[in-house]
């Protein structure tokens, strides 16, 4: 049903009832649209320049920036950027960097790495 049949609708059930019949579609929309300009303007005259969009954008960029910035930070810290992942998917520590030591593979935590053998030691699902 469109807003025409929907009036029509409306307005047989008002004379029906012995009631005001409803506006037509659309003889408010030119005044609606001028409440909600005048609106954005009231906003803007009394909304602190802060918190307008253009500070709130520069706000937001320079947070997301800065936890990025961070998040590097603490990966670097953490040994994140010394792991890569091979090509089946799983992730090994120290790849191009030289052999680690057992006490240093064993203190790195990491969900879903699978620890890299150490020299004359066998993977541990047997293939070679």
């Amino acid at each position: 049903m469109n807003a025409g049949q929907q009036h029509l609708l409306d307005t047989y059930r008002a004379a029906q009832r012995g009631e005001a019949a409803p506006p037509a579609p659309g003889t408010h929309t030119v005044r609606t649209a001028r409440e909600i300009q005048q609106w954005y303007r009231f906003r803007a005259v009394v909304t602190a320049p802060a918190d307008r969009l253009p500070s709130r954008l520069r706000r937001a960029v320079h947070s997301a920036a800065a936890g990025l910035l961070r998040r590097g930070a603490a990966e670097r810290v953490d040994g994140a950027a010394d792991r890569l992942e091979g090509v089946d998917g799983v992730v090994r520590s120290g790849v191009g960097r030289g052999q680690m030591s057992e006490a240093g593979r064993a203190s790195t935590s990491g969900v879903g790495r699978a620890p890299t053998p150490g020299p004359g030691r066998a993977p541990a699902s047997g293939a070679m």
